[in-house]
């Protein structure tokens, strides 16, 4: 199976909303259809601040992935963070996640953005995949939040 990437439009929208709403229930992430539609939609309608794309097939996608846009001086250019990537429970662990990323990866390369950055639970199972990708942990650094 491919985990070919599709940049969403507004149209994937109701694809979409199902798969978000199943990440944000699996990490404990607390969101109704109204505050995931205030995230998407920019996203989907074509905002300069991130894309949103289908894994898989079109019709039939096997997760998402989002990614945001942001300038670094530390990183001396564009900086994307890999905001969220889901893959369905039933075809987990069939490299489809990896094989996304390695896509998302190289086509931001191309696009000239610098670094691409994610937030991971240490420890976690998604850890071994993002070192095995080239990601690194910042030394004693911590991505903090505070909600506005």
């Amino acid at each position: 199976m491919s985990a070919r990437l599709h940049l969403c439009g507004a149209e994937a929208l109701g694809r979409l909303d199902p798969m978000v709403a199943a990440f944000h229930a699996e990490t404990a992430v607390e969101s109704d259809p109204e505050h995931r539609r205030a995230g998407l939609m920019p996203l989907l309608e074509g905002s300069p601040y991130g894309a949103v794309y289908l894994i898989g097939p079109e019709r039939a996608p096997v997760g998402y992935l989002a990614v945001t846009f942001s300038w670094s001086l530390v990183f001396g250019g564009m900086d994307a963070t890999l905001d969220e990537i889901w893959i369905r429970p039933a075809v987990r662990g069939r490299g489809m996640a990896r094989e996304a990323l390695e896509a998302l990866i190289g086509a931001l390369r191309t696009a000239g953005v610098a670094a691409i950055s994610l937030e991971v639970e240490r420890g976690g199972p998604a850890e071994r995949l993002y070192v095995g990708l080239g990601f690194e942990g910042r030394g004693r650094l911590m991505l903090m939040n505070r909600r506005l």
